[in-house]
């Protein structure tokens, strides 16, 4: 039994710390269990990352597209291989995070993200989402070196916490909302106790 759990929020959320802690305790389970990144996890990927983390200014369809390559790369020679193997498979970030930047952040059109996001990872779906939801002026004040999205006006990151909360009010089943304002622990904590029970019996 494999399951698919990716991790999302605005920047400075802390989802990425809360991934790491998953990891850790997942492996202390002795579950089979892998941790990647969009964009990443592939040599392609972290190209891709390099590229539109860094002072390169971009078109918001061009953006779409250049995730969408990474994505495609990281589902066929990532995700799916270690899903069919039966693990865990942990992602900070994946295709929702392109509805809320590209899509509620840039303006871009939904359904013409939708249909390229169906492209790139052929219809698979994570079993869980968890949201680390923060006031965004605190959380933007975490950053220390900005890269180009965190640079962003605070417009922007509202209209992406906005996106982000949308998809949890359509769709309560699937994300896991957690605040963010908690201490790490305590979050790391709340997640653990949802996701133990979901973990394949060993």
């Amino acid at each position: 039994m494999s399951l698919f759990i990716t991790f999302e929020g605005g920047e400075g959320c802390g989802k990425s710390t809360q991934a790491k802690a998953l990891f850790r305790n997942i492996t202390s389970s002795k579950v089979p269990v892998i941790l990647t990144q969009e964009p990443g996890g592939t040599p392609l990927g972290r190209e891709v990352r390099h590229w539109l983390k860094g002072e390169m200014d971009s078109d918001p369809v061009a953006e779409l597209l250049l995730f969408n390559a990474s994505r495609a790369q990281l589902v066929n020679n990532v995700i799916r291989p270690a899903l069919k193997e039966g693990k865990v498979v942990l992602c900070d970030r994946f295709y929702h995070s392109t509805i809320a930047y590209q899509g509620y952040g840039r303006g871009l059109d939904l359904k013409m993200i939708d249909t390229v996001n169906d492209i790139a990872t052929s219809g698979l779906k994570p079993d869980l989402i968890i949201f680390l939801d923060t006031d965004v002026e605190q959380a933007l004040s975490r950053k220390r070196n900005k890269d180009r999205f965190e640079l962003e006006d605070f417009a922007f990151h509202k209209r992406v916490k906005q996106g982000y909360l949308e998809m949890c009010k359509a769709d309560p089943k699937l994300w896991m909302v957690v605040d963010g304002s908690l201490s790490k622990s305590m979050i790391e904590r709340i997640i653990w106790d949802k996701v133990v029970g979901l973990l394949p019996k060993r």
